[in-house]
């Protein structure tokens, strides 16, 4: 194949084109005279020009074996890499598929991972149990049943569309959920238009009060022990709990950066429920006299010089290091005794978690009083490092050492 397009390269116009083109297309078959052989799970080279920040050329030539079988095989001369099959290699693999039927029409979806996805959807205008006169009830009735089997026929053409590959020809999903707020969910799993393919994939059916859209929400909390392992409903289970025991006042939670990250150093945190875009930074600074202080500081009160000011004396303090508060949780949290979830906004109760709660909040092992400690700090977003190490020196009898 190489070789080919070598001399299909040569052919290019373009002076500079063609050199960048046969240059990548050496390289490449420099990186295969490694490979003795194609590796188990196949092989992706990357090989090419770019500019640097300094605006210089730099050859790039990269190749490795995926860490899971890629079936796609692609050859591509363009001015960027195309990663898209490695991207789908990186998706959750527990995807589960849903069909939400009524008498008002029919939509397909998918969940994957912590996303919700509509494949497609359209609506249906059946004739009802009783017409206006003209016509005979048996033609009625025949009309009626020709018309509501012709929609379930488009429903399994479209399932087919929608859940299995032309490529493999097997289902996509591990599994689909069949919900409904009438009888043509029934109707579907009966009929002998429903491919076979599909109805072994059938793990639940459920009944939902709408269709669309809000069927689809409904369908997915109502299925959750179908779909225990997605990552949407793990989520929403972990924010549901949060939430109740901050409806029933059990003392056990903790939320906003400051009171947080005061029971996160307590050792207190059972589960840490941060949301995975939160955008808050730990920024270090020093005192004078060398000591140090963090605060935690969104890009806007960054941008206000006002907070890198010493709250006692109103000097200027030194910056030392910025880093994302995130990343910061993700590398001391096990060191606190935590467990660490990251939850999105996808989901009703993800969204009321990030505009309510700020994004981050905990579930505390026993109980505390928050609000008792927020009063001993001076700012919401600032934590002295020299108070933790005299709680570190202290004794039990409240004596330094």
């Amino acid at each position: 194949l190489l070789v080919k397009e070598y001399g299909t390269a040569s052919n290019i116009k373009s002076h500079v084109n063609r050199l960048s083109v046969l240059s990548a297309i050496t390289s490449a078959q420099q990186c295969l005279k490694n490979y003795s052989r194609t590796p188990k799970n196949g092989l992706v080279v990357f090989c090419g020009t770019m500019l640097t920040e300094e605006g210089r050329e730099k050859k790039v030539s990269i190749h490795f074996e995926p860490f899971k079988p890629i079936n796609t095989t692609l050859y591509m001369c363009d001015n960027k890499f195309h990663v898209d099959a490695l991207q789908e290699l990186l998706e959750n693999d527990s995807s589960f598929g849903f069909i939400i039927i009524d008498g008002n029409g029919c939509l397909f979806g998918r969940v994957t991972g912590n996303t919700r996805e509509i494949i497609t959807q359209f609506t249906v205008d059946l004739p009802k149990k009783h017409g206006r006169g003209g016509q005979s009830a048996a033609r009625f009735g025949r009309i009626r049943m020709e018309k509501r089997q012709h929609y379930v026929r488009k429903v399994t053409e479209q399932a087919v569309s929608s859940f299995i590959s032309s490529s493999t020809n097997m289902v996509t999903e591990t599994g689909i959920v069949v919900a409904g707020s009438a009888e043509f969910k029934h109707e579907l799993q009966k009929s002998d238009l429903l491919d076979p393919r599909i109805r072994a994939k059938i793990i639940d059916t459920i009944d939902v009060s709408y269709g669309g859209v809000n069927g689809f929400d409904q369908a997915i909390t109502l299925s959750q022990a179908a779909l225990s392992n997605v990552k949407l409903v793990q989520e929403s289970k972990l924010i549901g709990k949060f939430f109740d025991e901050l409806a029933l006042d059990t003392g056990k939670y903790a939320y906003g950066v400051q009171s947080t990250l005061k029971a996160l150093d307590m050792r207190v945190i059972e589960t840490l429920i941060v949301w995975e875009n939160l955008d808050v930074n730990r920024v270090v600074l020093h005192r004078p006299d060398g000591t140090e202080v963090e605060r935690f500081l969104t890009p806007a009160e960054e941008a206000d010089r006002t907070n890198y000011l010493d709250s006692e004396t109103g000097v200027e303090l030194e910056f030392q290091e910025r880093m994302p508060l995130l990343e910061w949780l993700a590398e001391v949290y096990k060191e606190k005794g935590a467990q660490l979830e990251l939850v999105t906004d996808c989901s009703t109760l993800g969204s009321q978690f990030v505009k309510g709660f700020g994004g981050i909040g905990a579930l505390l092992r026993y109980k505390m009083d928050m609000a008792q400690l927020d009063e001993n700090e001076d700012n919401d977003m600032y934590y002295d490092l020299d108070e933790e190490v005299e709680e570190d020196n202290e004794d039990e009898d409240g004596y330094f050492f």
